[in-house]
C-alpha cells in the first residue's frame, strides 16, 4: 500500500521510520517532511494545511492511508475534507479535535463528566478575567485556550505575573487567536506523565507512559518549549495510577466525547499529573507528542498500519497492543541555542552516519534541510531527538547522552538532565 503522512517534525520522523517497518507498506510520502524524513519516504513540498493540494496528491498518487501527525491541520478539520473525497485518513475530525483544540472545551468537558482536573474559569472577557485574579490562589496557572505550539502556559507565582500573562494574551495578542479565549486555573503539584492511545470511536487501547521536559533548560528552569526532551516508561506511572486511570480518566474521555456527538478517532494524548490527591488530567492533545512519539514508537511491537487501520475501522478491541517491556527508551533534545526565542540556523550538521549500524540508538530530524553541497543543516529551534535504549532508564539515558555526543554543529544546545528523575525514583 502507499501511505501519505502529513508533517515535517520528529513525531513525523518516528511515523515515518515506524510504518517502514510495515510489510504491507511499499511506499511512503511525506508532506512537507524535512530532510530526516527524504531517508524513509519521498517529501513532497505541499504545506501542512494546504488541504485542496493534499487531497489531489492523494488522488493522484492512488494513497491507500494518509496519516495526520500534527494539530493545525487536524484542528482545522483535513480529515473532514479527506473523507468527503472518500480517502481514508487516520485521525479525529473537527468536532473531535476540539479536545485539543479549544481548552476552554476540553475543561468544560471534564467538568461535566466528572473527569478529574484542576479547578478553573474560562474568560473571553480580559476585565473579569483581572478581577478574577484578584481574588484568586497563588501560584496559578494562564492558559490560551487555542493552540500555540505548546507555548500557551504560564506558571505564574504572584498576582502581578499572572495580570501580565493575562494582558499579554489577550490585549496583546502573544499568541494570536490562541489567546483570545484564556483559562485561569489551580495550580496543581505532583509529578507530570504523558500517556498515548490509540481510540476508535468506542474503544481504547492505552500504549506506554511516556515523560517529558517542557522547560528550555536544566531544573526545569526558562520558557516552555515544544519539549527538550523524553523518556518511557515513567516508574511513576504505577499499576495503582494505571488501574485509576482507566476506570476514571481514559474511558470515561471516549464515552464523553461520544455522548456529545463528537465519537473520536486516532489518538488522545493525555497529560497527566500524579497530584497528592490522585491524578487528574492537565491537557489533551488529539495527536501523538513530540517527542513522545519517539519513545513510545521504538518500543511498540505491533504493525503500526494493523493499528492504524483498526481505529479507522471501528476495531480496536481486536488489537493486542504490545510493548517491548524489557527496554527503556530516553530521547535527548538538541535544540539551536536560543529556542524558544531567537536563534540562528543553516549550520552544518556532523556525525549522523554514526546512528546507521548502532542497533538501539536513533536519530529523528526535527529541523534539518539539506544545503546545496547534499549536507545536513539546522533548520529550527528543535534540530533533532536522539534517541537511546537500555535495558533500564538509567541505562537509556546514559546511551542516549553518549550518543549527543556524536552530533555536531554550531550552537548545539541540550539540557543535560532529561531523565534524571529516574535517579531518584
Amino acid at each position: 500500500m502507499k501511505v501519505l503522512i502529513v508533517g515535517s517534525g520528529g513525531r513525523e520522523h518516528a511515523i515515518a521510520w515506524k510504518v517502514a517497518q510495515s510489510k504491507k507498506v511499499e511506499k511512503i510520502y511525506c508532506a512537507p517532511g524535512n530532510a530526516g524524513i527524504s531517508q524513509v519516504a519521498e517529501c513532497v513540498s505541499i504545506g501542512a494545511m494546504e488541504f485542496d493540494k493534499l487531497v489531489a496528491f492523494a488522488k493522484e498518487k492512488e494513497i491507500d492511508l494518509t496519516i495526520i501527525g500534527m494539530d493545525d491541520p487536524l484542528v482545522g478539520g483535513i480529515v473532514d475534507v479527506f473523507e468527503a473525497e472518500g480517502l481514508r485518513v487516520f485521525g479525529p475530525r473537527k468536532n473531535a479535535a476540539i479536545l485539543e483544540g479549544s481548552k476552554a472545551f476540553s475543561k468544560d468537558l471534564m467538568k461535566k463528566y466528572n473527569i478529574p482536573t484542576a479547578a478553573y474559569e474560562n474568560f473571553t472577557d480580559m476585565e473579569k478575567a483581572l478581577e478574577y485574579l484578584q481574588t484568586a490562589k497563588m501560584p496559578i496557572v494562564v492558559k490560551a485556550s487555542g493552540l500555540a505550539l505548546g507555548k500557551g502556559v504560564i506558571i505564574c507565582q504572584t498576582k502581578e505575573e499572572a495580570e501580565e500573562a493575562v494582558k499579554e494574551m489577550m490585549a496583546d495578542g502573544k499568541f494570536g487567536a490562541a489567546g483570545s479565549e484564556i483559562v485561569i486555573e489551580e495550580f496543581m503539584t505532583g509529578r507530570e506523565v504523558s500517556v498515548l492511545s490509540f481510540v476508535d470511536g468506542n474503544t481504547i487501547k492505552i500504549m506506554s507512559s511516556a515523560q517529558d521536559h517542557k522547560r528550555a533548560k536544566d531544573g526545569d528552569q526558562g520558557l516552555n518549549t515544544g519539549g527538550m526532551g523524553n523518556f518511557s516508561p515513567s516508574p511513576f506511572y504505577t499499576e495503582e495510577v494505571d488501574a485509576f486511570c482507566r476506570k476514571y480518566v481514559y474511558q470515561p474521555t471516549v464515552d464523553a466525547m461520544k455522548a456529545e456527538g463528537r465519537p473520536f478517532t486516532g489518538i488522545i494524548f493525555f497529560g497527566l499529573m500524579l497530584t497528592p490527591d490522585g491524578p487528574k488530567v492537565l491537557e489533551y492533545n488529539a495527536r501523538f507528542g513530540d517527542p513522545e512519539a519517539q519513545v513510545v514508537l521504538p518500543r511498540l511491537e505491533n504493525d503500526i498500519i494493523d493499528v492504524f487501520e483498526a481505529c479507522i475501522d471501528g476495531k480496536l478491541d481486536e488489537v493486542d497492543l504490545k510493548f517491548d517491556n524489557d527496554r527503556a527508551t530516553v530521547c535527548v533534545i538538541l535544540a539551536s541555542d536560543g529556542y524558544p526565542l531567537a536563534y540562528q540556523k543553516g549550520f552544518v550538521i556532523e556525525g549522523l552516519e554514526k546512528f546507521e549500524n548502532n542497533e538501539g540508538y536513533y536519530v529523528f530530524h526535527s529541523g534539518t534541510k539539506f544545503n546545496e553541497n547534499g549536507q545536513f543543516i539546522t533548520n529550527g529551534g528543535r534540530v533533532l531527538g536522539v534517541t537511546a535504549n537500555g535495558a533500564t532508564l538509567k541505562e537509556a539515558r546514559a546511551n542516549a547522552y553518549k550518543a549527543t555526543e556524536w552530533v555536531k554543529f554550531e550552537n548545539k544546545y541540550m539540557r543535560t538532565d532529561i531523565g534524571k528523575a529516574i535517579d531518584e525514583a
